[in-house]
């Protein structure tokens, strides 16, 4: 029924038209005379004009004569000052300039007329059948939207199905139970990359009994990655796609939140962690037992105490609140948060294994049960770029932070460099300050069984630790 509106669009309408009725040019030739008249009058112009000019050089032996066209002045004779005084009677001038004078003829102005008449009456002509089409066409429109419908879902569907043995999908098991379950889940858009290395597959399990996964790992270790992943799968899965998995069984959702990435929204005066204190409040505000949240980091932009104590909070929240219980994924480098696993019953923690050796690491990109017990930022720092010096200098802190040690007086030693050439008073064994090496040597000592000579050897040993520093 159609094959009728098809057939009168290709015999009217150019195959490339131009976005805008105004710019012309938008039937084809034949298919109405009066326009291929018209058209024939303004492309004869070019042909005019030159013909023209060659014979008014040679009328009036002027070799540099010139016809040229402006939209201001429209068409016009241009003859150099030099020759003015062989300019014939006939012409009129219509304008001096510096080194020029421009005239135009009898002949030459009846020619404007027609040419730009005939682009005039093109644009008026073009409008005219268009309007005309157009109306035609809408007398046909529910045919016309009820095939263009048929075709896109038809589109949409070829399109999944293309994707899908293109890229070795499987058909997933979509239920109105509560449990998400993905075997060797991979990033539909992130596979496809020339990466340098294979998609390493991975499994998810989200259910009554495992609602919360706390996701610890290296950055760069593709923890974004598998909760992107997992997030697209499942609504992959819901618009009845196949998905990138070797099986999957996975429960309606009626939401998927996201607390993704850093933005800051200055125009309204709010600070990146305020949009993300803001995204983050409409999640907890907003989701209910059969969504599915997505957090992926919480707290970084403020104090580290601050942030960890909003993001522990937080967790227990979506565990406990009654009208919540969301199915979640949260990645984070707060390792503090995996406590959470012995206090709350669905909440699991998962890591993404990483191989470390020589001060270097590599990332297996497999997502295991358990917890990272650290995030190698300095590591993925000096891959990154970041001087030498830099990254020695980090390792030092690094390294005091994770001892907490102090000094004589009590204090953190975080700024002390192991070059510095500070000599430290020597240390009292009363003032209770000592580094957690010689600390954890002595509460470990068993003192009922420790002869004088052991004791005396132990002594000498942890002098030698105060003294290098240790």
């Amino acid at each position: 029924e159609i094959k009728e509106i098809v057939e009168k669009v290709e015999e009217a309408i150019v195959d490339a038209p131009p976005n805008n009725l105004r710019d012309g040019g938008i039937f084809k030739d034949g298919y109405s005379t009066e326009l291929d008249e018209l058209r024939l009058i303004s492309k004869s112009g070019r042909k005019f004009i030159k013909e023209l000019e060659a014979r008014e050089r040679k009328r009036t032996g002027i070799t540099k004569l010139r016809i040229s066209f402006n939209r201001v002045f429209g068409y016009f004779i241009e003859v150099t000052r030099a020759h003015s005084e062989n300019v014939p009677e006939d012409y009129i001038r219509k304008q001096t300039l510096v080194n020029t004078e421009r005239f135009f003829t009898p002949e030459l102005k009846e020619f404007e007329e027609k040419v730009l008449g005939a682009q005039e009456k093109i644009n008026e002509l073009e409008n005219i059948l268009f309007i005309k089409l157009r109306e035609e066409l809408i007398s046909r429109i529910n045919l016309i939207q009820e095939v263009s419908t048929f075709v896109s879902e038809i589109d949409a569907i070829q399109s999944l199905a293309f994707v899908a043995r293109s890229n070795n999908y499987i058909k997933p098991k979509v239920t109105d139970d509560s449990e998400i379950f993905i075997k060797d889940g991979r990033h539909p858009v992130v596979e496809l990359q020339p990466l340098g290395e294979p998609f390493i597959p991975n499994d998810c399990r989200l259910n009554s009994e495992e609602q919360i996964l706390i996701i610890t790992g290296p950055n760069m270790a593709g923890k974004s990655t598998y909760l992107r992943q997992v997030a697209l799968i499942v609504l992959m899965a819901q618009v009845g796609s196949f998905i990138p998995a070797s099986e999957a069984e996975i429960g309606i959702v009626d939401r998927i939140f996201t607390r993704i990435g850093a933005a800051d929204n200055i125009v309204m005066g709010q600070s990146t962690f305020m949009v993300e204190m803001t995204e983050t409040a409409n999640i907890l505000n907003n989701a209910s037992d059969k969504s599915l949240v997505i957090l992926d980091e919480i707290g970084r932009g403020t104090s580290t105490f601050d942030g960890l104590s909003i993001a522990w909070a937080l967790v227990e929240y979506i565990h406990n609140h009654p009208g919540i219980k969301a199915k979640t994924l949260f990645a984070t480098h707060y390792h503090e948060l995996t406590e959470l696993e012995l206090t709350l019953d669905r909440v699991k923690n998962y890591n993404i294994l990483v191989k470390e050796w020589n001060d270097k690491i590599r990332f297996l990109r497999k997502v295991v049960p358990g917890n990272a017990d650290k995030s190698y930022g300095i590591q993925v720092a000096k891959l990154a770029g970041i001087p030498e010096e830099v990254i020695l200098r980090a390792k030092e802190v690094l390294q005091n932070l994770e001892e907490e040690n102090f000094d004589i007086n009590g204090n953190p030693v975080l700024a002390r460099s192991k070059d510095s050439k500070k000599k430290e008073l020597q240390l009292s064994l009363f003032s209770g300050h000592f580094s957690d090496p010689v600390r954890k040597k002595i509460k470990s000592l068993d003192l009922d069984n420790l002869t004088p000579i052991q004791a005396l050897d132990l002594l000498n040993e942890l002098k030698g630790k105060i003294e290098n520093g240790e």
